[in-house]
């Protein structure tokens, strides 16, 4: 039988948006972006002039959301994170870029790669958010189900 961790570890890997939270000067904020998961750490890119790269760079400290949009409560299911956000550089950067690249080809650094998503992408930073606790949500086994999984 599979556990809870397995369950939210494959819902991580099959799924990709993240809602992401931060905090800043002007209160907390939450952005919607494409990830790329390994175990609980998830990767994603960011203008390092939007918001939440702002304010992470001032309070690395986040938290995040993987769910789908459900229409029964009875049927929601995700995971909840928190941990802190590092802006990744050189071969870390580019390691991770490879990662994102897999489950999204079209970020994969390439010769054919069109020229907008090209220059879209020379602008862009690489982050990892480093989890330091997550949760599985299953309100198919009990509302408001959670079990921790990290």
């Amino acid at each position: 039988m599979e556990t809870a961790r397995e369950r939210a570890l494959d819902y991580l890997a099959g799924h990709h948006v993240m809602t992401l939270a931060t905090a800043g000067p002007d209160g907390p904020w939450a952005a919607a972006v494409f990830y790329a998961s390994e175990r609980f750490d998830l990767y994603f890119l960011s203008s390092p002039s939007s918001r939440h790269s702002t304010e992470l760079r001032a309070n690395a400290a986040a938290a995040a959301t993987v769910q789908e949009d459900y229409s029964d409560w009875r049927a929601i299911r995700g995971v909840q994170i928190e941990g802190r956000v590092e802006e990744l550089a050189g071969d870390e950067a580019a390691r991770v870029q490879a990662i994102y690249g897999a489950k999204f080809p079209v970020a994969r650094p390439a010769d054919d790669t069109p020229a907008p998503i090209a220059a879209a992408l020379s602008k862009v930073r690489w982050y990892r958010f480093a989890a330091r606790r997550a949760f599985w949500i299953d309100n198919a086994a009990g509302f408001g189900k959670r079990e921790q999984v990290l």
